[in-house]
């Protein structure tokens, strides 16, 4: 497929940190895909919380499948507007790359603990596993991504706020990431597709945990019009909630898609992007929801926030979450002997708190749920050996 002009193509790619073999077979972000897929952190996302801690069970969804769901949207956005649909996959599959365990609690935690030193930041970690953490090449640290992805994932929420931006000032004099603007239409593309995944797929499990029903969503009334249809056109259906739900989900994902298709295209013509820096220079994301779209996501927000994100399940766990990770940061700062001896390897002989605490930062944040909930019960349960 012929690319717009504005998209970003491989032949102008800025190309990687480190000289790397040419490939004639896989373009430079296919590549990027493939390395993302096969890292070690890329695994991890399947222990790690999406509402849900991983022990909770019923299948709900993890950072894994959620970075999965969302990496489908680009290749249908990106097409239908002229964008590379490789590099939008790209930036989908590593933009949750640097959460930590329990989702937002876990950050939460992390931030608070990480306040003297400098932050955390999940798209600031992202960019350390890509460049710096995940160590599987022997000819350089990191994935060695493409500029364009790197930049991309980090900047898919839009410009980095100036609280983070010192933080990530060091990590970026070697990637020039011009953090105070827009990131290009693909990334762009991969930000809205995670709007559009965690939405829906909410719904999905929300409904399927048993926090509201069908009826309780029908009180929105874009959600009524979707159900009404749906069950008119199949009324053997109505008995069969788990159904019904699903195709809720799939009309609401192919309703968003086509808003941004069509807000984004004109977006595209009203302000005359003609080049990828056009994106970048915009002030202000060319790839979104028309406003009506953008009400009825509201809506939907405030109706999840109401009947599932602040139920007491949820915010019990998230207590817990939250708690278990700051307690296993002060510990490992009171006692960085306490730390496997992998990660003590890479503790400077000053014990500097700064760079003490930046290496526990990194090791609680490549945590699973899991990992974390048994490292907290080694080190704090009595009856637990090593």
């Amino acid at each position: 497929m012929e690319l717009a002009t504005y998209a970003t193509t491989a032949q102008n790619s800025r190309g990687r940190q480190y000289p790397d073999f040419p490939n004639i077979n896989r373009s430079p972000f296919q590549r990027d895909r493939d390395r993302l897929i096969h890292s070690a952190a890329f695994r991890r996302l399947d222990g790690k919380t999406q509402v849900f801690a991983y022990h909770e069970g019923k299948n709900y969804r993890t950072r894994l499948t959620h970075s999965i769901e969302v990496s489908q949207i680009p290749r249908t956005l990106c097409k239908s507007l002229g964008l590379n649909e490789e590099l939008g996959e790209a930036v989908a599959l590593a933009h949750d790359l640097g959460h930590s365990p329990f989702g937002h609690a876990g950050e939460r935690a992390l931030q608070n603990a990480m306040k003297k030193f400098g932050g955390f930041d999940h798209n600031v970690n992202s960019l350390k596993i890509m460049t710096k953490l995940e160590t599987r090449y022997p000819e350089f640290p990191g994935l060695n991504l493409s500029w364009e992805t790197i930049e991309s994932t980090v900047k898919h929420n839009g410009p980095v706020n100036k609280i983070i931006a010192p933080y990530l000032k060091k990590f970026n004099k070697s990637f020039d990431l011009d953090l105070q603007h827009y990131p290009a239409l693909e990334g762009q593309v991969a930000g809205i597709a995670d709007d559009i995944a965690y939405n829906n797929h909410d719904i999905d499990d929300g409904f399927r945990a048993g926090f509201f029903s069908i009826n309780d969503l029908r009180a929105l009334p874009f959600m009524d019009e979707i159900i009404t249809t749906f069950l008119k056109k199949y009324p053997n259906c109505a008995d069969n909630p788990s159904l019904v739900i699903y195709n809720v989900t799939r009309s609401m994902i192919t309703r968003m898609i086509f808003d941004v298709m069509e807000f984004s295209a004109a977006n595209l013509r009203r302000h005359n992007i003609r080049t990828p820096e056009d994106a970048r220079r915009h002030p202000g994301f060319i790839i979104g929801f028309s406003a009506k779209m953008q009400n009825e996501i509201k809506q939907l927000r405030s109706f999840l926030k109401e009947n599932f994100y602040t139920a007491t399940p949820i915010a019990r766990m998230d207590m817990k979450s939250q708690r278990l990770v700051e307690e296993l940061f002060a510990l490992f700062m009171d006692n960085p002997k306490l730390l496997p001896q992998e990660e003590r390897s890479r503790l400077p002989a000053s014990l500097k708190d700064r760079d003490t605490a930046e290496i526990i930062c990194d090791y609680i944040a490549g945590m699973t749920d899991v990992m974390a909930i048994e490292e907290h019960r080694k080190l704090f349960n009595p009856s637990s050996r090593f």
